[in-house]
């Protein structure tokens, strides 16, 4: 787990037990004042084959002085230590920064980038901002990349959460401008409209979301989870979390339904348990920092 603005990572145990393991060197929250805004460390994975001794690869998102970056550490099952830039150059701006990081079942990274408050960065396929790149672990384009780049998918504005169901389908959360939060499904190749649109999109071209939020009535999502073909959303300034079921096309989902509507304040990092109908859903002091894990089941 991170925690944005002190750059610190913690291991989380089963048993509830939580230890440092580090921080990621070269993270830069920025300052307004700077007009670089706010970032500092966001995402994180480990390799899928991590075992602590031959592979013990761990890839995180964060912003740096001039850039947000993809990077690798390495971590032995008791702390991080080294730091590989993957991917650099990706432009930062205020808080449009993207950065969810997972290994997808192709074993492919996938990365989300904000358009850095350049809307028209996002129609742009040759930059690497308002994208899901969809990367090897060395940076470079993977293999089947629909325009032979890095890009995955673009007209992105702040994407956030990244989730696959079981038919291997990826799933999408984004937070809108000022009308429209919204759950894609994300197809290769595909444009989801920003900023020529904010929620539905009838323009020829571009792609519309499966469903959307207002901002101020549940919306702002961080991330996903998908537990028995059903989509979860966290959300920050919703302070709740959203249960979206998909219908039996896997193209649509059906009525929403929330949880813990301010109970536990702003909600952030959202995993499912591997083997178990469990998620972990951790609560955000001031919307940066570590404050809680609860434990979802599932039922």
């Amino acid at each position: 787990m991170t925690e944005r603005h002190n750059h610190t990572v913690w291991l989380q145990g089963r048993d509830g037990s939580r230890k440092k393991v580090g921080t990621v060197p070269n993270t830069v929250n920025g300052t307004a004042s700077a007009g670089v805004g706010n970032g500092g460390l966001l995402g994180v994975t480990p390799s899928p084959t991590w075992n602590g001794t031959t592979d013990q690869d761990v890839f995180f998102v964060h912003t740096a002085a001039a850039d947000t970056r993809v990077a690798k550490m390495r971590f032995d099952g008791t702390s991080l230590s080294g730091y590989t830039v993957v991917l650099g150059g990706i432009k930062r701006g205020g808080d449009h920064n993207g950065g969810r990081i997972a290994f997808g079942p192709d074993g492919y990274l996938y990365v989300t980038t904000g358009e850095a408050r350049q809307g028209a960065l996002a129609q742009d396929r040759n930059s690497l901002n308002g994208k899901i790149l969809r990367i090897t672990r060395t940076g470079a384009a993977a293999p089947g990349n629909p325009f032979g780049n890095r890009v995955y998918s673009l007209g992105h504005r702040n994407p956030q959460g990244l989730a696959w169901d079981a038919r291997g389908r990826l799933w999408e959360s984004e937070i809108g401008a000022d009308a429209w939060d919204e759950l894609n499904l994300v197809q290769p190749g595909a444009n989801y409209g920003w900023p020529t649109c904010e929620g539905a999109c009838s323009t020829a071209g571009m792609t519309g979301p499966k469903a959307v939020w207002k901002p101020g009535e549940g919306g702002v999502p961080a991330q996903l989870a998908v537990v028995d073909n059903a989509v979860y959303a966290s959300t920050i300034r919703g302070a709740r979390l959203w249960r979206l079921p998909i219908n039996a096309d896997g193209k649509s989902v059906g009525k929403l339904t929330s949880f813990y509507s301010g109970a536990y304040g702003k909600l952030r990092a959202l995993v499912k348990v591997p083997g178990a109908n469990e998620l972990w859903l951790a609560t955000a002091r001031n919307g940066y920092q570590l404050d809680r894990i609860l434990k979802v089941t599932v039922r």
